[in-house]
């Protein structure tokens, strides 16, 4: 699995339009996504350039492929990062 490097949180908020995330609010440096696609979900994206793989990997991309039942390469392809 290759992350992908160099993206920034408004190419991600971008992205996650596809799943039905929508921004429901920014806090500072932080935007905070919901869906209600397969259930409530929330998210919280750091406004960075670029996002840190870590917090890329394990504090967005992990817990959304969980909420969709899909593996983190599967939704990396379903938002064509």
């Amino acid at each position: 699995m290759k992350i992908p490097r160099d993206i920034d949180a408004l190419d991600l908020v971008r992205a996650l339009r596809a799943l039905g995330y929508e921004s429901v609010r920014q806090e500072g440096s932080h935007i905070r996504l919901t869906t209600l696609v397969g259930g409530t979900h929330h998210i919280t994206i750091p406004n960075h350039r670029p996002l840190k793989t870590g917090t890329l990997l394990g504090g967005v991309l992990k817990p959304v492929a969980a909420h969709h039942h899909l593996s983190v390469e599967e939704l990396l392809a379903k938002l064509d990062l």
